[in-house]
């Protein structure tokens, strides 16, 4: 009942190298094993967020880092607990054509035309979808694709 008047903390733990998904689980499994009672109300794995997952508990740091002791690809807690509010955006998926603007050179990545270069025509964020014009196309025709399947190479001359 006391917990339930607190507020509860998270912690940014430190995973090895795209072990994200697998450090959440073996947390869950940690959690659920009958000799603990260290509670964990959520894990979190933000994909923007390479290399951590975020631990929602009401317990200390020093009851976490033991907690992690147990979880393989788990290296560290980092020291000091954050609030909802600052790690908040993390959980707001962005939208697939943030960055890419009118202009933009890309690869595409998935499809028939993959690997091939193009320029963006037209963004519609709505969608979440870009036109672009392959660059080695004798005729250029407009192809209009998921923002996911691309991969901004140059963001164009303005920025330089």
């Amino acid at each position: 009942m006391e917990t339930e008047h607190r507020l509860s903390r998270i912690y940014a733990v430190k995973t090895t190298n795209r072990a994200e998904r697998s450090v959440a689980d073996n947390i869950e499994k940690a959690v659920r094993e009958v000799d603990n009672d260290i509670r964990v109300m959520s894990v979190i794995v933000p994909d923007e967020l390479k290399g951590y997952v975020l631990v929602e508990t009401y317990e200390p740091l020093a009851r976490v880092q033991e907690l992690m002791e147990r979880v393989p690809s788990a290296r560290t807690v980092l020291a000091g607990a954050t609030t909802l509010e600052e790690v908040g955006h993390y959980l707001v998926p962005k939208p697939a054509v943030s960055g890419i603007d009118e202009g933009t050179i890309v690869e595409l990545i998935n499809g028939p035309f993959k690997g091939e270069k193009a320029v963006v025509k037209r963004v519609d964020a709505s969608k979440e979808e870009i036109t672009v014009e392959l660059y080695e196309s004798v005729l250029p025709i407009p192809i209009t694709v998921r923002g996911d399947h691309v991969r901004v190479i140059d963001r164009g001359e303005d920025d330089q």
